[in-house]
């Protein structure tokens, strides 16, 4: 088949990506790895940050033009796509092009991660939360690669039939080979890892959580290394600043390539995930059998296993984060344990062929 596939939010081709933008990337490999022929039909960037009302009428209009500019395209050249896919839709970054395509042309269209906000309803971003409703009503198949957005995309589809589940998941190779070259363990203080953007909101505040934990834990052995960057370093660096200097590396952001044997170095990655989606971070650290501590906030415990895998903790609560920590630290044993779990579940549920396997289905059943 050959395929559309379009990312509204921002292009996907940064050499450090964020989370949204290496799950697009998987997305294009695992359709390529179940035999299509995928395209990137447009750049063209829905999204609006600011909530900016005008703004967004502008950018729904534009919309409208490019999706009409690709209809007179393809009806001239006849190569119109079997089926579009659009990846992560909701009212900051709506899809004015696939909607509106696949009512002129018929061609099926999906989408990947959807989600839907009526609180955002007659709010800044009202226009942007209108568009990515209408979006999930005219999709011929939602994928949910997260459970905290079915229970707002189902009452919009009057065919449950049309939402599919899809686990998250990551080419699981690279992060294999790495813990393959893992030695055995040092004996020497355990090495905690943390992975994240430095911005404000919600990844801000994980890591202000994970410093109040480990100020908890100060008096079990650990050293942390923290691999991210971004407009609130100073913050983060202000947070963690009464944790004792000697046991916290900075290293800034980590390129793609790099991360399998970042992840491979260390014991634990800690992260609370404060409203992560699920957190590739995660994903990808269980993929080179590192063993998590996390929040048990929205999608995490689709791919973390509560007791086989990490330790998961009830959101924003940094007491129970830095038990859940002591507990790992002083049980070698558990993490050599949770690791082989890790590695195993990962492979088996989180793979890149299992998820193109998944998506050909999805694709060819409508």
């Amino acid at each position: 088949m050959r395929i559309a596939f379009y990312a509204p939010m921002k292009p996907c081709d940064s050499p450090v990506p964020s989370g949204d933008r290496q799950m697009a990337r998987n997305l294009l490999r695992a359709l390529e790895a179940a035999g299509h022929d995928v395209f990137v039909p447009s750049r063209f960037v829905s999204r609006d940050p600011s909530g900016d009302a005008a703004r967004q009428k502008r950018i729904a209009a534009l919309g409208a033009k490019l999706a009409d500019r690709l209809t007179r395209r393809w009806r001239r050249a006849s190569a119109a796509p079997d089926a579009w896919l659009t990846y992560h839709v909701y009212h900051k970054s709506p899809d004015w092009l696939g909607p509106r395509i696949r009512r002129k042309t018929g061609i099926p269209y999906f989408i990947a991660e959807a989600s839907h906000a009526p609180k955002q309803a007659g709010g800044r971003w009202d226009e942007g939360y209108r568009g990515a409703e209408a979006a999930i009503r005219a999709a011929d198949g939602i994928v949910g690669l997260s459970s905290l957005d079915a229970h707002c995309v189902l009452p919009l589809l009057e065919d449950a039939g049309r939402y599919h589940r899809l686990a998250p998941f990551t080419d699981t190779e690279p992060f294999l080979a790495a813990a393959r070259r893992k030695g055995p363990p040092p004996p020497e203080t355990p090495r905690l890892l943390a992975v994240g953007m430095m911005r404000r909101g919600d990844k801000l505040a994980s890591y202000r959580l994970l410093a109040c934990a480990l100020r908890r834990a100060a008096d079990r052995p650990w050293s942390l290394t923290i691999a991210g960057d971004g407009p609130a370093r100073s913050e983060v660096a202000a947070a963690f600043a009464p944790c004792p200097r000697r046991r916290i590396r900075w290293i800034g952001a980590v390129a793609p390539n790099r991360l399998p044997a970042l992840y491979a170095s260390a014991d634990v990655l800690a992260w609370p995930a404060i409203n992560e989606a699920y957190g590739m971070a995660l994903l990808e650290a269980q993929a080179t059998g590192l063993p998590v501590v996390a929040g048990r906030s929205g999608g995490v415990p689709d791919i973390v296993r509560d007791g086989e895998t990490g330790l998961l903790t009830e959101p924003g609560d940094a007491a129970a984060f830095a038990a859940a920590l002591r507990s790992l630290l002083a049980d070698p044993e558990r993490r050599r344990k949770m690791a082989q779990a890790a590695l195993r579940g990962t492979r088996e549920r989180h793979g890149l062929m299992t998820a193109a396997a998944r998506l050909d289905g999805i694709l060819r059943a409508a």
